[in-house]
């Protein structure tokens, strides 16, 4: 165990306002015990999905591993639910901001997700204010002035559960030993030693979602360490409970497996699609077989899509685990309800489709569609907090219906190719700035979907994918659409919020990325310069 000479010596943070508040001494100790206890199978972990990765780009493909069968045939379920996690038919997304998180815990919405991932950026200020306002919120302390007057959490607030970053990613601003920390690891010990304890007092307990697994590796590492903190912690095993965001294709084949390795902890697992699609390209992108049409034909009736998300119900449920469905990022348009009205109801036909099909519940990323989305699911849970005992045994997906891109309708046009720059460049420009959910049309768009624009971009033109007008997919035809939706977009968004993002900058980075000789895995690792 660390001592406080150890972390005296073998601690290097960068200076902020709210490093003695948040970093206490007993909280960087408690880091400094789970970076030297995990970091080691951390590197593990991390060079076998390289390793896989190199496999997929060559050529071979995923499938059910043999050495699980047994897992996979068995007769077993996880652990029970907490009370107040039986009910989960709405989850509001949203970033760890003091207004925000008022907001969407008074929502309605059965879940509220605190997001240090896809919706927050990555800078030390919004991580350490993001687990201020958590250790505020976990207390019953939190406040917020909100549309000019000060708001707090309702009595009966969404449950809060936390959003960590993935295994890849680094904390670039603590560095223990030399070396950074575990993203993951900072942001999961630090919520977990600040407010294990208060939550429970508050009647509820220390949740959280874990993002970007590539099987049930990641949940076996996870567990340890789950298990490492309640020890630590002093609480009993199997207080500390998780969902897994399924996001990978490598993930969809070891779905039973990561269930049974975090039995004791786990309560469900989500469909994370945009990020799913994300990993298919990056996966596979050397194979013309797995180019994909514009985003907008790849809907959650896509076949290959479809297979994916029914087999997820089918082994919650008979694990007993919730089943949630994928998000939706509508924002209603008081100034455009025509456009309105046709988003919600496309919001209502998906929410309708996922509850018909089992799922126990579903993501939003705005307050406003919450009781849109509530709705679909009354109708078919009524008073029932979920409908596990739906046993999907009409399902059978193989490894071919999962793999079936190409039995996917759609075409590759010149508008979709613009839509992806001009998203990409529209959210680069923001992330940058320190945005991280950002309102783009009729839609809140985070990370995964600027990872989805950028990697396609990449896609199309390492196939040079012929468009419907004629066109190929090469580096001059980007180059040329990218300068006109760069102009497009600046007059579109004025100078008073153009002056206020990094888009000249975000031009740079997209193209870099989109025209590389490979992909690179993730965007954070090209911006890592963020203060």
């Amino acid at each position: 165990m660390a001592t406080a000479v150890d972390v005296l010596h073998s601690v290097d943070l960068t200076p902020h306002s709210l490093v003695d508040p948040v970093l206490t001494p007993d909280v960087q100790e408690f880091l400094v015990d789970l970076h030297r206890t995990f970091q080691p199978a951390r590197r593990r972990l991390l060079a076998a999905h390289t390793e896989a990765a190199e496999r997929f780009a060559s050529g071979q493909l995923p499938s059910f591993n043999p050495e699980t069968a047994h897992i996979r045939a068995g007769e077993w379920h996880i652990a029970p639910p907490p009370l107040d996690l039986s009910n989960r038919r709405t989850e509001l997304t949203g970033p760890v901001r003091r207004d925000a998180m008022v907001e969407a815990l008074n929502s309605g919405a059965s879940v509220f997700m605190a997001d240090f991932e896809d919706t927050t950026t990555p800078t030390w200020d919004n991580v350490l204010e993001g687990q201020a306002d958590l250790r505020d919120a976990y207390a019953g302390t939190l406040t917020a002035v909100v549309d000019g007057e000060v708001r707090a959490p309702h009595p009966d607030a969404a449950t809060l559960m936390v959003r960590t970053r993935g295994w890849h990613l680094d904390e670039p601003h603590m560095k223990i030993d030399g070396e950074p920390i575990a993203a993951s690891l900072f942001d999961f010990g630090v919520c977990a030693f600040h407010n294990a304890l208060p939550a429970i007092a508050a009647g509820t307990g220390p949740y959280f979602y874990l993002p970007k697994f590539e099987g049930a590796a990641d949940a076996r590492l996870w567990s340890d360490v789950l298990e490492f903190t309640e020890q630590r912690l002093g609480l009993y095993r199997g207080t500390i409970r998780v969902t897994v965001l399924v996001e990978t294709i490598a993930a969809a084949f070891e779905m039973d497996e990561i269930l049974f390795e975090l039995r004791d902890h786990i309560t469900g697992l989500h469909t994370g699609n945009w990020d799913y699609l994300f990993s298919i390209v990056k996966s596979f992108r050397n194979d013309p077989a797995f180019v994909l049409p514009d985003r907008i034909d790849l809907g959650a009736t896509t076949p290959f899509i479809r297979s994916f998300t029914e087999l997820l119900v089918s082994v919650c449920h008979r694990r007993a685990a919730h089943a949630l469905g994928g998000m939706s990022g509508i924002v209603p348009d008081p100034i455009n309800p025509d456009r309105t009205a046709a988003a919600l109801r496309k919001v209502t036909v998906d929410k309708r489709r996922e509850a018909g099909d089992g799922f126990d519940g579903t993501r939003i990323a705005h307050p406003a569609i919450v009781a849109l989305a509530e709705a679909e699911f009354d109708r078919v849970l009524s008073y029932r907090p979920n409908q596990i005992e739906f046993q999907r045994d009409d399902v059978y997906v193989t490894a071919g219906d999962l793999l079936a891109v190409t039995t996917t309708r759609g075409s590759c046009t010149e508008d979709g190719l613009r839509r992806n720059l001009r998203i990409g460049l529209h959210y680069l420009g923001e992330w940058l700035a320190g945005t991280g959910a950002v309102a783009i049309e009729d839609h809140i768009e985070d990370l995964a979907m600027a990872e989805l624009c950028r990697v396609q971009i990449w896609q199309w033109r390492h196939h040079a994918v012929e468009l419907t007008n004629g066109l190929t997919v090469d580096e001059s035809l980007i180059r040329r659409l990218a300068d006109e939706e760069h102009e497009d977009l600046r007059e579109s968004l004025g100078e008073a919020v153009w002056s206020t993002g990094h888009f000249d900058e975000a031009f740079s980075i997209l193209l870099d990325l989109v025209l590389a000789d490979d992909i690179a895995d993730f965007i954070p690792h090209q911006t890592a310069r963020l203060s």
